[in-house]
């Protein structure tokens, strides 16, 4: 008999990344219970987002704890799925999951700079604000849907192109469920500055979508 090559893949950090993610989100639930009853029924009611939204919620270690939940599941997602459709080196997997993860940070700080440079520039501080905390809040949210997507493929249904196509439809709704909540809620605050909109729309949320699509059918 000829022996068979296979790739082994070491678990043991996944399985480090997939529980310290699991733990932030504990320990949202822990410290902060009442907005987490809120958070977690938030795609069928935006109580959350009404009750929450102001006063520096941004900046709040909930929202704070669940971004990086996020982040973290976000991260390994992509990992996962570019590992799925094979353009990962086959050695030092978690050195690319930390560039992963440390490029999405850095991408989001920036864009989250460019909001409030804008918002100062038009004297829209707080309605950017608010629509940041409303937009990041359903992004935390879908990042359970990530958690549990991660979870399957790495101990089920292992570059399961399937799971990661659901797994996104299933965020695409979730979050689209809160940009029509959240055109509704500030349809007046933003009319003046619909073009503008528009404009942050196709610059910093459309266009890096777009470039992951491309960059994942090459």
């Amino acid at each position: 008999m000829n022996p068979i090559e296979k790739a082994a893949y070491s678990l043991d950090w996944m399985t480090l990344v997939l529980f310290i993610s699991l733990i932030i989100f504990a320990l949202g639930k822990y410290f902060y219970h009442t907005k987490f009853l809120n958070f977690i029924i938030l795609p069928f009611n935006d109580k959350y987002v009404l009750l929450h939204n102001k006063k520096g919620q941004l900046f709040n270690w909930f929202h704070i704890l669940l971004t990086v939940f996020q982040a973290i599941n976000l991260a390994f997602f992509i990992f996962l799925s570019l590992k799925a459709f094979d353009v990962l080196p086959s050695e030092n997997h978690q050195n690319v999951f930390f560039l992963i993860l440390a490029l999405l940070v850095l991408f989001q700080i920036a864009k989250l700079i460019l909001q409030f440079i804008k918002g100062f520039v038009f004297n829209t501080q707080g309605l950017i604000s608010e629509l940041v905390f409303s937009k990041t809040s359903y992004l935390n949210h879908s990042s359970i849907l990530l958690f549990i997507g991660n979870v399957i493929l790495v101990y089920i249904f292992r570059d399961s192109k399937m799971i990661i196509y659901a797994t996104i439809i299933l965020i695409l709704l979730v979050n689209g469920i809160g940009v029509i909540k959240l055109l509704k809620n500030y349809q007046k605050a933003m009319f003046p500055y619909f073009v503008y909109f528009i404009l942050y729309l196709c610059a910093l949320e459309i266009a890096p979508l777009v470039i992951i699509g491309s960059y994942l059918k090459v």
